[in-house]
């Protein structure tokens, strides 16, 4: 397995697969780069090199106690790209990965960012506040953290049918082999960064960095997800970010890139290639 040893001795995991132009992508909470396996196989098949890492706290990566927040996420990024000299990489960041992302631009520059695509995500601001009213509100993420700490295999066993969307009539099919390995991934994970994370992703004010973002930009996001409501967030960024095109995927619940992984995988081509 691959590791890079970041500057305060954790270790992160990377997968680096294939070769040509590279993407890298960030994944979502509390997932690994396992969640991007479609992906990585889709692009790294026709001729790109594909980069997937487990966020600190998460998967194989090293379990530090401090360090889970956006700035430390965006330079951990950062040490990456420049330990793989990735250049012309496009940017990929699901749900809270779509803020690691958009904070390595906004702290580091696109000098070596092609694109970017925000899928899911949690861009510009997740929760409610006097003046962005579209978010849920705090106590719901207090609701989250409290569930986790009573019972977090059971809390993260439910939350399965809200992420992939399967509560709802109509949803699109998804095996128990994904709800069980969604599990076994997410339980891998630090407890202290799972609950931290929550608290990165749910206050994160991403509204200055979206002015800061150069290159061209897709926004994916399903309007039928529950974890991650469109309204304030992916209809938002793509208002914000100058140029950058919107895809809603009608009746597509949070996890697009496993229910709509055909259509991701395009739409990201098509972005790669325009």
């Amino acid at each position: 397995m691959s590791f890079l040893t970041l500057r305060d001795g954790t270790d992160l995991y990377y997968k680096d697969w294939g070769s040509g132009q590279p993407i890298l992508f960030s994944h979502g909470w509390p997932l690994s780069a396992d969640m991007w396996d479609a992906q990585m196989m889709f692009f790294a098949e026709r001729g790109y090199r594909t980069v997937a890492f487990d966020r600190r706290g998460f998967g194989r990566s090293g379990q530090p106690w401090t360090g889970y927040d956006y700035d430390t996420f965006a330079d951990d990024i950062s040490e990456l790209i420049e330990a793989l000299d990735l250049k012309d990489v496009v940017l990929v960041g699901f749900s809270m990965g779509g803020g690691d992302v958009t904070r390595y631009i906004a702290r580091h520059g696109s000098g070596r960012v092609a694109r970017l695509a925000l899928v899911s995500a949690v861009t510009p601001l997740f929760v409610k506040t006097a003046d962005h009213p579209e978010g849920p509100e705090a106590a719901m993420f207090e609701g989250l953290r409290a569930g986790l700490m009573a019972d977090r295999p059971q809390f993260l066993d439910d939350f399965s049918a809200i992420f992939y969307g399967t509560n709802r009539p109509g949803a699109t099919p998804v095996s128990q082999g994904i709800f069980k390995q969604t599990l076994q991934i997410a339980l891998q994970a630090s407890i202290k960064g799972t609950l931290d994370c929550v608290t990165a992703f749910s206050g994160t004010d991403f509204r200055a960095d979206m002015a800061k973002i150069d290159v061209p930009t897709l926004v994916i996001h399903g309007d039928n997800d529950q974890v991650v409501p469109i309204e304030g967030t992916g209809k938002l960024a793509a208002q914000m970010i100058k140029g950058a095109t919107l895809k809603v995927y009608p009746g597509a619940p949070h996890a697009t890139c496993t229910t709509h992984k055909d259509q991701v995988n395009a739409d990201l081509l098509a972005l790669i290639e325009g």
